[in-house]
């Protein structure tokens, strides 16, 4: 695992180190509420990540043990991602950035998820990180 370069050892600045930027965030998302686990997939989002970023990312996140990356039964030049136990206790903050974004700005998003999201968060997340977790056992 790669050493973390912290600017301080404040909590939210260390998150922010691994966290803060929004292509990272996104692959999160993706991974969790998409059911995206391949660079195919990831290059396929409407943010349109480009490819030397989206490679970037990945890695970084691997190297931090957010996820890993395993070569894909299918094809062996192709890799899927899942996410580790520490990619999985993302789930509640990426909740709370949607709960946060659809309350303050026009936003579009998938009205089941919005409603399971804002009738029972607790539940939903518990949802969302048994089905990660069920996938990186595959």
């Amino acid at each position: 695992m790669k050493e973390l370069k912290q600017r301080s050892t404040c909590p939210v600045s260390t998150s922010l180190d691994v966290l803060g930027d929004k292509w990272t965030l996104l692959i999160l998302r993706d991974m969790v509420f998409a059911d995206k686990s391949t660079y195919g997939q990831f290059l396929q989002s409407a943010e349109k990540i480009a490819t030397n970023v989206l490679v970037d990312r990945l890695a970084v996140l691997e190297s931090h043990g957010i996820l890993t990356k395993v070569v894909a039964s299918d094809k062996k030049s192709k890799f899927t991602y899942s996410l580790t136990e520490k990619g999985i206790d993302t789930i509640p903050i990426i909740v709370e950035l949607i709960l946060w974004g659809t309350k303050h700005w026009p936003t579009v998003i998938n009205p089941v998820l919005l409603k399971e999201l804002q009738a029972e968060k607790d539940t939903a997340i518990q949802k969302y990180q048994r089905l990660a977790r069920q996938k990186a056992s595959v």
